[in-house]
């Protein structure tokens, strides 16, 4: 996937596991997630290897726009009506953690590091945002009402929290995998006990922290039935207005914006992979209307995981397996929910308490109907009578032309034209004919 972000210059290569090892710790998955909960273990002192099925950093983590915030669409309103202020908060002081343990720590990388307020705008509903920040300044944190609004965009209202960043994902990731250990193109296949078999060698360690975007084990934990992903797409244009906030559009398929140096960032979408939309068509009108002078650089499509009660799974696999752990759901927010995930797993695995480890917990029950919805949503594609089919779990895929791919609609595994995987959860390639 070429995005604004992969532009750069070729990172280090990490070599093949070629061998059988051990390690205190192994974390499957070298995207923003894998690379942080390796980094607070190793800095902790533990023992930590990571396996990474391409290169580190080149999957999801190259797609993102790479916004660093707490406001996560009109999310706390909403948490606080289902499940109450205490867990609301909970939710917003971890995030608020996440913010501030990235930012620090990237404040002493070279990665275009910069603190931008965050902007979540209704082109309808002002109420409705004008709650919202009530609700935020109420659990404690100064977000603000606001109807101005930069890109000529004509709004209800927004909510505003400041303090918020961005920054430039890869550079940040690459400068912290230097000093980890590291295998690429060592992708699992299956995990038996504590070890974890690659095509050329196994990995056996004490605690195995599963990072790897969408949970691949489908014995345990049920993620197949608890997980939904969901497709966005970005431009990146010239020619354009520079932000000096990054902007989310409280709609279904609203846009997004952020900028980056000489470029403008401006994405929509939330549709299931295996649907194809005119995503590209959007953003194109509305830079004709608001930017008509902007230039396309670049444009791609990324993928997110989204949990069925917007909060991400993190913490052990299952009940039945206590040293087995899963970092998954991060519902597009990726950024300062890896930072919150990566401080929770490392004190779990050391045997800290930790006060985000209940809401955060991948065995805390489901409401019933989104539960049943996902299942429904899973078995319309196992019914469809076609060819080829998903390695992962046996639905029908879709033929994906604008990227020259096989799409799973069901749980969102990819594959390319000669079969290999994309995006799991698949681990196996297809069989072509």
């Amino acid at each position: 996937m070429h995005t604004i972000w992969t532009s750069q210059p070729e990172t280090k290569l990490f070599p093949k596991l070629m061998n059988s090892i051990t390690a205190d710790t192994l974390v499957i998955g070298g995207g923003m997630a894998g690379v942080l909960c390796a980094h607070e273990l190793t800095a902790a002192g533990a023992d930590c290897v990571l396996l990474e099925a391409g290169r580190v950093g080149q999957g999801v983590t190259s797609g993102t726009t790479a916004v660093i915030s707490a406001q996560h669409s009109v999310l706390y309103s909403d948490l606080v009506r289902r499940f109450g202020r205490e867990t609301a908060k909970a939710y917003l002081d971890a995030n608020l953690r996440g913010v501030k343990r990235l930012s620090e720590t990237a404040w002493g990388i070279d990665c275009d590091f910069e603190m931008r307020p965050s902007l979540l705008y209704s082109r309808r509903d002002g109420q409705k945002l004008r709650r919202e920040a009530e609700t935020v300044r109420e659990l404690g944190f100064d977000a603000r009402f606001t109807e101005d609004l930069p890109l000529g965009i004509e709004a209800a209202g927004a909510v505003v929290f400041p303090d918020m960043a961005q920054f430039h994902p890869l550079k940040f990731l690459h400068a912290l995998a230097q000093k980890l250990t590291i295998y690429e193109r060592s992708a699992v296949r299956r995990l038996e006990g504590m070890t974890a078999y690659t095509d050329s060698g196994s990995v056996t360690a004490k605690h195995i922290i599963v990072a790897s975007h969408f949970p691949f084990i489908d014995r345990r934990g049920m993620y197949f039935m608890k997980l939904r992903q969901k497709r966005e797409s970005v431009m990146a244009v010239e020619n354009a207005p520079a932000l000096d906030v990054t902007m989310v559009e409280d709609a279904q398929k609203g846009f997004f914006f952020r900028s980056y140096q000489n470029v403008l960032l401006v994405g929509c979408g939330n549709h299931d992979p295996g649907h194809d939309e005119e995503d590209f068509a959007r953003i194109r009108l509305f830079l004709k209307e608001h930017i008509p002078g902007a230039r396309e650089v670049c444009r791609w499509v990324n993928q997110d995981c989204f949990t069925l009660d917007e909060i991400p799974y993190i913490g052990r696999y299952s009940p039945a397996t206590p040293d087995l752990y899963a970092a998954t759901g991060f519902n597009a927010w990726g950024m300062s929910t890896s930072m919150a995930a990566a401080e929770l797993l490392c004190d779990l695995i050391q045997g800290r308490q930790n006060r985000f480890a209940p809401l955060f917990d991948p065995a805390r029950p489901m409401a019933l109907k989104p539960l049943a919805d996902n299942c429904v949503h899973s078995a319309a594609g196992l019914l469809t009578p076609a060819l080829p089919r998903c390695t992962h779990l046996g639905c029908a895929l879709k033929r994906n032309s604008a990227e020259h791919s096989w799409d799973c609609p069901c749980h969102g595994s990819r594959f390319a034209e000669d079969g290999s995987v994309i995006t799991g959860p698949a681990v196996k390639p297809l069989r072509r004919k």
